[in-house]
């Protein structure tokens, strides 16, 4: 079975900063792109920043400059630390990890997410 745990949500002033943390854990073979989206109330879910294997890294228009995407490899984990925070990035965070799994007779692939964490940023 696979977990994905995130931490670091939490209630910060505009301006603030705030880490996010992902570990994926269970019988996994190999973590391939992971990344985080966002979902504010009655908006769909939105791609906010990702990360290939490799440690190519895109992100969304709005949070170019303010966020980094990154993640340790050993640990099957990926960070994102958000500064100069704004009210609008307000939202509930989910990690994403494209995962490939080992059954023990072959390997599968599939999309996983985490149970998402809260941001919220006062103005």
């Amino acid at each position: 079975q696979v977990q994905l745990v995130e931490s670091g949500g939490g209630l910060v002033q505009a301006g603030g900063s705030l880490r996010l943390s992902c570990a994926a854990s269970g019988s996994i073979f190999r973590v391939n792109a992971m990344g985080w989206y966002r979902q504010a109330p009655g908006k769909q879910r939105d791609l906010v920043a990702i990360i290939t294997s490799g440690g190519s890294t895109d992100y969304a228009d709005s949070v170019k400059g303010r966020f980094t995407i990154s993640r340790d490899n050993a640990e099957n984990t990926v960070y994102l630390q958000m500064n100069s925070l704004k009210p609008e990035d307000t939202a509930v965070y989910y990690c994403n990890a494209d995962l490939s799994l080992w059954t023990g007779i072959r390997t599968t692939r599939d999309d996983y997410w985490g149970q998402g964490t809260q941001v919220t940023v006062s103005s």
